[in-house]
């Protein structure tokens, strides 16, 4: 039995991480049940996998795309319409909220603020400066 190396497998797979990453995806698919492409020779589901990418028996594309879609957290996919569906009171809350009142009153007060007007510094500071 010859031993395989990553130099054996490096000239397939150009970076040593997207190679043990490779290597990691079809041992796994080797442990679930996947067909071997090589006699497997008493040896590991890691060693046969790197065996099998020093030989080219297995397309390395389609196992990069296996590990990208293995590690997706979100399957994207498109809808035509997306409806939404309103929670109780929702509706309400929103023709509540573009009704303009008849007179515009502040949020926190029940004084009446003009809406031409534009408050002071003054105002905005909580009254006139008290005088020395």
């Amino acid at each position: 039995m010859a031993r395989v190396t990553v130099e054996d497998c490096i000239d397939k797979v150009l970076n040593r991480f997207e190679l043990v990453m490779v290597a990691a995806q079809r041992a796994r698919k080797i442990g679930s049940g996947a067909p071997l492409t090589i006699e497997r020779n008493n040896d590991k589901n890691p060693v046969i996998a790197l065996r099998e990418i020093a030989g080219e028996t297995v397309e390395i594309e389609n196992l990069k795309e296996e590990l990208i879609r293995s590690h997706q957290r979100m399957v994207a996919y498109e809808e035509e319409e997306e409806s939404i569906d309103l929670m109780d009171g929702e509706e309400e809350w929103g023709t509540m909220a573009g009704k303009p009142d008849d007179a515009a009153t502040g949020i926190y007060s029940d004084e009446e603020v003009a809406d031409d007007k534009e408050p002071s510094l003054e105002d905005m500071a909580g009254g006139k400066p008290a005088e020395e």
